[in-house]
């Protein structure tokens, strides 16, 4: 497992970071333990989630993936200390109108609520889980920035953003002399690389961190998936809007086709199509971290197994056309959503 700094701060987390999003719906308490378990044998330090998980989000539910981890971190004296713990907010925690967005009231309480959860004195990375158009940028800012020098949080960053609105945060940060962003969190994987476009050389001449979700595509470049089949019931493809939004993205003729090239092709040289997806999205020099999550502890043995894989040109020469062969987005905002 490598070791990386986030972006041009002195934090170092590791090259595999571990995905929540299924502690508390999809996985219960003793099932999550389990698997923080063996990422931490596995020489992961770099654990992510959001005060709205476990996913799909709900007012009955938001919060516990937190608590879970919370409680695992409190079972293992010394972890903490060990743990570089990230978090996000600006997901509806309640039903008043000031429950959710960037507001200085928001990230306030939210911030207080996630160390209870989390059983905590601080966050290591706290983190804009999406972009807020109704908030301005330096009252937002100007709030996380009071959250570092208080000590409430270590360092901060953004998720979900594009090219242009990183620039704009980093440009007000810099006017006011305030805190920064330094790290993003965006979709990447085999079927989807938008965001090297644009976003991933912002990151790289800003020395911003990139921590990609979705590297397995939601778990569809796993190979496990039927095009004639419905999805696995509680699987990330049937979980209310937020399974249908990823039949959208890759629940599709030409998906499934670019994943049985990947098996076939891979078939006779002894790798995981798991492993090598993530071995790709790695191999990307403006990757800093790749989030992977698990329903159960045993899945994470290919994405751990990815550290040790080493690509050749022909294998990234294969796995390159599959983007460059599937058919292009129309529409913009759902390409990049």
């Amino acid at each position: 497992m490598k070791i990386k700094k986030l972006g041009r701060t002195g934090l170092k987390v590791s090259e595999i970071c571990l995905g929540t999003m299924t502690f508390g719906n999809q996985c219960d308490e003793k099932t999550s333990f389990a698997i923080m378990d063996k990422a931490w044998a596995g020489g992961v330090n770099f654990i992510d989630t959001a005060d709205v998980y476990p996913l799909p989000p709900q007012l009955s539910t938001v919060g516990d993936t937190e608590t879970i981890i919370g409680k695992w971190l409190k079972s293992n004296p010394g972890r903490r200390h060990e743990t570089v713990l990230a978090t996000k907010c600006n997901g509806k925690m309640g039903s008043a109108v000031n429950d959710q967005g960037l507001s200085r009231r928001h990230i306030m309480d939210a911030v207080d609520a996630s160390l209870r959860r989390l059983q905590t004195d601080f966050i290591d990375l706290y983190q804009v889980h999406f972009y807020d158009p109704n908030t301005p940028l330096d009252e937002t800012l100007r709030a996380l920035d009071d959250l570092v020098r208080t000590g409430k949080v270590r360092y901060i960053g953004c998720s979900n953003y594009l090219a242009y609105q990183l620039l704009k945060s980093l440009w007000v940060s810099d006017k006011l002399n305030i805190s920064r962003y330094d790290s993003v969190q965006p979709r990447y994987n085999l079927l989807f690389r938008e965001f090297e476009n644009e976003l991933f050389p912002v990151c790289k001449e800003e020395g911003v961190g990139v921590i990609v979700y979705n590297p397995l595509a939601g778990g569809f470049l796993s190979g496990k998936h039927q095009r004639d089949k419905e999805p696995e019931e509680k699987g990330r493809f049937k979980l209310g809007d937020a399974g249908k939004l990823y039949q959208e993205r890759y629940w599709h003729d030409a998906q499934f086709d670019a994943v049985d090239r990947m098996k076939e092709f891979f078939k006779d040289r002894g790798k995981s199509i798991i492993a090598v997806s993530i071995a790709w999205v790695l191999a990307n020099n403006a990757v800093t971290s790749a989030i992977v999550g698990a329903s159960k502890p045993e899945q994470l043995n290919d994405s751990l197994a990815s550290v040790n894989i080493v690509l050749d040109e022909e294998e990234m020469k294969f796995l390159n056309e599959l983007w460059y062969n599937l058919p292009r987005v129309s529409d913009p905002k759902f390409a990049l959503r």
